[in-house]
């Protein structure tokens, strides 16, 4: 799908959220986290809410402080009257008598103070504890998410890669996963604790006083009314934010790619101007995101700041006035809701919690935006792990086998260079069957996409050891044929046999073992040049490696390599001519010793000398194989014992190089340079 504006292609993904789908994203994520953690997780929790109530319930104790102080106060203010003196003339007088009434108080005030002190040690000690713990349980549920996401990918169909940008899928891996983070090691803890903290000092209020705490909830009410209609805002434009960001990277990597085609075309151009298009896209939903997200908190904090000078106020009036208090202290402590009075020792810690109140309510607005990234990074994320893997219901596998004086096949755990198909029967019995490279084609049809087909009627027959040649222009069907013999994709219509099996019975990964793939485009691998060849076959040894490299003509030019075969390859083998990469994977697909070979324009790239060399090494190589062959140049399919030409999805001529010469048809006209393979 293209972008109207500037027909710059869009990023395919995850659809928006819908609200209902928010919980289900969360309990999913949180789900994931008690899986990988079922000890931790709950240990952490624990610390969270201890460590919120600890740092909750102080103002209990800092209003016995007050109190304690108000009745020193109390006391002396009713002797001085009593002596007919004011507070200063009876302060004065009476010194030793105020020291008295210091001394009492502060014994009743000192063991309140220890235990605030002992309350704020427990409080440094949980949230240590539960930072340390937070920390290993985010970076083990990433670790255990990248893998799964990761083993998730190996088993996708090769469809969805090539129907999905690359720097979208990479942006699952780097974008995604750290909004995820920030939602797991931030954004939990933080919902947990400050919910905690609200619900305990909304309680504690309540004990003390209902009316100053209806106050507060007026408040409290024009917070969330805020907090939801601009909370809402920014969750429009951060989902939209992160599948800009997918949008940047994949246009980033696709111009990394595709340097030398820029440049030798002078596109650097036309690259910017896209490049400036998209970036203002990711600009716009940035900026539209993060103004959202930036005025929450300082529009809360100020209301907060409000409803502080409204509980003053209000605090002052009611004690004023002398109007009656409300509160289930009176009525649990003295059994009546009115036993509590208004007085200046609950006024001054209610205003602190106040504060506390606001503050954490704030806290909690805040992690709105967290959330709403976190959540369009996790539903990006599990759209990637929920992706359908590649449908294998095969069930004949491939063994190594051994022949006895009577050419029965027995099956054997070591590698012997023969194998065998293992047929399983519903009885229970098993049949063998020989690997020779017999490959069938039968009225094969195929679409990459329904009704739409690309191959019509395709009947092929490679018997063991004949090489078959696809010629054809390009989007004639070549690669898609290959693409179906190792099922790749799977045909619309008729049927495709190995060995008189059909391949839908064969293991997909059995049935890829058996076929050696040499393509056009060349995929190296950070790592050694003998690693790389050995990605043919893992248990290759060095000498196996080496010998494969002889044969693929490649031995020459990787002894002159700084450190031969250990010389280290990185950005897909960058330090290395075309020509030498392909030979690398010629040599690649020699190790894996396959019984049957698909060279898909594997020459393309070798410059005619080169291509004298790796011919001879693929003589070689294809020796006693099946060899399915697609080229662009016709001096590499000549010797092959059939040739069938291909257009538009269509077999139109198959024979071999003089057959087809003597029709004189399109390959002849070809090969006489009367038409030109494009």
């Amino acid at each position: 799908m293209k972008n109207k504006k500037n027909g710059i292609p869009e990023m395919t993904g995850a659809k928006p959220m819908k609200r209902k789908a928010d919980m289900k994203l969360l309990g999913r994520v949180f789900r994931m986290l008690v899986q990988a953690y079922p000890v931790l997780v709950p240990i952490t929790g624990v610390c969270i809410v201890l460590s919120a109530i600890v740092s909750s319930i102080p103002s209990i104790f800092m209003q016995k402080v007050f109190d304690k102080i108000a009745d020193s106060i109390a006391i002396i203010k009713k002797a001085a009257e009593a002596s007919g003196l004011s507070l200063r003339e009876f302060a004065q007088g009476n010194g030793a008598f105020l020291s008295e009434r210091w001394a009492a108080a502060k014994a009743e005030i000192l063991p309140i103070v220890g235990v605030l002190i002992v309350l704020y040690v427990f409080a440094i000690i949980f949230i240590t504890l539960q930072t340390q713990l937070m920390a290993k349980i985010t970076q083990g549920f990433l670790d255990k998410l990248r893998r799964e996401m990761f083993n998730g990918m190996q088993n996708l169909p090769i469809k969805y890669f090539d129907t999905h940008k690359h720097g979208d899928i990479m942006s699952y891996y780097t974008n995604d996963i750290d909004t995820l983070r920030e939602l797991v090691s931030r954004s939990f803890p933080q919902m947990l604790q400050s919910g905690i903290i609200v619900l305990t000092v909304f309680c504690i209020m309540m004990w003390y006083s209902i009316p100053m705490t209806l106050v507060v909830m007026l408040g409290v009410v024009a917070m969330v009314f805020v907090s939801k209609k601009v909370g809402g805002g920014s969750a429009k434009y951060f989902i939209r934010n992160q599948k800009s960001v997918a949008k940047c990277e994949g246009y980033i990597q696709e111009m990394m790619n595709g340097q030398k085609v820029i440049k030798v075309f002078c596109h650097e151009g036309k690259a910017e101007q896209d490049f400036d298009t998209i970036n203002e896209e990711l600009y716009e939903d940035s900026k539209k995101a993060h103004a959202y997200a930036n005025i929450l908190g300082p529009i809360i904090m100020n209301i907060g700041n409000i409803l502080y000078v409204i509980c003053a106020v209000a605090g002052g009036l009611f004690i004023t006035l002398g109007m009656t208090n409300l509160s289930f202290y009176g009525l649990i402590k003295e059994g009546s809701f009115t036993a509590l009075a208004f007085r200046i020792s609950i006024i001054i810690p209610f205003l602190n919690m106040t504060k506390q109140f606001t503050g954490n309510v704030n806290q909690l607005s805040q992690q709105i935006n967290s959330i709403v990234m976190g959540m369009a990074g996790a539903q990006r994320i599990f759209s990637l792990m929920d992706e359908k893997p590649e449908a294998d219901d095969g069930y004949v596998t491939l063994v190594n086998c051994r022949y006895d004086e009577k050419g029965n096949i027995t099956e054997t755990t070591e590698r012997t260079g023969k194998w065998a198909w293992k047929h399983p029967h519903g009885d229970g019995t098993l049949t063998y069957t020989p690997l020779a490279g017999d490959v069938r084609m039968y009225d094969v049809d195929f679409g990459y996409e329904e009704n739409k087909p690309v191959l019509h009627d395709i009947t092929v027959y490679a018997e063991p050891g004949q090489k078959v040649a696809f010629v054809g222009a390009t989007g004639a069907g070549k690669t898609t044929i290959t693409n179906l013999i190792n099922r790749f994709y799977d045909i619309a219509d008729g049927k495709i046999r190995y060995d008189g099996i059909n391949i839908n019975k064969i293991k997909k990964s059995d049935l890829r073992r058996s076929l050696g793939i040499v393509l056009q485009e060349t995929n190296l691998f950070t790592g050694s040049v003998m690693d790389n060849i050995r990605y043919g076959r893992l248990d290759a040894t060095d000498e196996e490696c080496i010998e494969a490299a002889r044969l693929a003509g490649a031995d020459d030019f990787i002894s002159r390599l700084p450190q031969g075969y250990n010389t280290e390859l990185s950005g897909n083998g960058a330090n290395l001519s075309q020509g030498q990469r392909q030979l690398i994977a010629i040599a690649r697909a020699a190790v894996a010793d396959p019984p049957v070979m698909i060279l898909d324009e594997a020459t393309s790239s070798i410059d005619t000398r080169t291509e004298a060399i790796v011919q001879r090494g693929m003589d070689k190589l294809m020796e006693g194989r099946t060899v399915f062959v697609i080229a662009h140049r016709l001096s590499t399919v000549m010797n092959s014992d059939v040739i069938m030409v291909l257009d538009h999805g269509r077999i139109i001529e198959r024979g071999n190089h003089e057959k087809l010469i003597a029709e004189k048809g399109v390959y002849y006209q070809l090969y006489t340079g009367a038409f030109e393979l494009e």
